[in-house]
């Protein structure tokens, strides 16, 4: 095991097969930092004029088409005590009738506070001006690169991962994502201070993060992301309309109760229907994300 200290210099805006910014072996550790959502580093400055730039990719020995990568999430800090958001949830949450009601988009700064990793809106007149809100530190992004030769944009998500925004990528989590290319080409980005299920403004508390992560490849193939913390095992579908990326996030989780824990149709179905729970990761990007989640206590033994 070998532990990097990766300080990027470059970033992309896909996921895709380009060329790899450093070379890890399964087990190794990495230390490494993101630009926020519009680009900005620890110290403000702008490294890339793009939406939701990527640290990476990461090549990982080994990996193969068909496998499967791990990575687990062992810190995730922001760097900086400051973030923004937008003003208004998104006009696509609200009803067509409505939209007429809401003001115009703004930015709007947000003070974060490390020692009592709190996050408060630092401008605008809004009424919850004053209240600190805890921080909980997440991904937006994260994936490998998708089938085919594709180069996928960091503004949507596929089979591959992207850009999910998903409320559960935090410290502690194992994910795991089908490989499609020779070294997978893990990409990560899009750090969030703070961010409620659905993204339904269009942004979290964005802000840069410092990351600690580990990979390693599993010699088996899955079909869409999944990953799992203390509590849970989750599936994740990314797709339009909202009802596909459920059957997505459904159809995985069936396989992974019959392949891996020896579950016939009808026992995972029961699981399935009648204990687990649907998070909602992304309603704002191009690809919507649904999440299955089952807690791990029904799991069989």
């Amino acid at each position: 095991m070998k532990k990097h200290d990766y300080h990027p210099e470059v970033f992309t805006d896909v996921f895709g097969s380009a060329a790899s910014v450093l070379t890890i072996s399964p087990g190794d550790h990495v230390m490494t930092s993101t630009v926020d959502a519009h680009g900005f580093d620890a110290n403000m400055n702008r490294l890339m004029d793009s939406i939701n730039a990527l640290t990476g990719p990461f090549y990982i020995e080994s990996a193969e088409p068909g496998d499967t990568l791990v990575v687990d999430i062992h810190s995730l800090t922001p760097n900086r005590n400051t973030g923004w958001t937008t003003s208004v949830v998104s006009h696509g949450v609200v009803d067509s009738a409505y939209v007429k009601n809401l003001p115009q988009k703004e930015y709007v700064e947000w003070d974060i506070d490390l020692e009592k990793e709190t996050a408060t809106p630092a401008s605008g007149n809004s009424a919850v001006h004053s209240l600190q809100f805890p921080i909980r530190p997440m991904l937006g992004c994260i994936g490998v690169a998708p089938r085919d030769g594709q180069k996928i944009s960091t503004w949507t998500s596929a089979e591959h991962g992207g850009n999910m925004d998903y409320f559960g990528v935090v410290k502690g989590t194992r994910m795991y994502f089908p490989v499609f290319v020779k070294g997978a080409l893990l990409g990560l980005g899009d750090g969030h201070a703070l961010q409620g299920h659905g993204e339904l403004g269009g942004s979290g508390v964005e802000t840069s993060l410092d990351v600690h992560f580990s990979v390693n490849v599993e010699k088996k193939s899955i079909h869409w992301p999944r990953g799992e913390n203390d509590e849970y095992i989750f599936s994740i579908g990314n797709a339009r309309p909202l009802m596909q990326s459920l059957q997505h996030a459904v159809t995985e989780m069936m396989r992974w109760l019959k392949d891996e824990y020896g579950l016939d149709e009808n026992s995972a179905s029961i699981l399935i229907s009648q204990v687990t729970e649907i998070d909602i990761g992304n309603v704002f990007d191009p690809a919507y994300t649904a999440v299955c989640k089952l807690p791990k206590s029904f799991l069989p033994r």
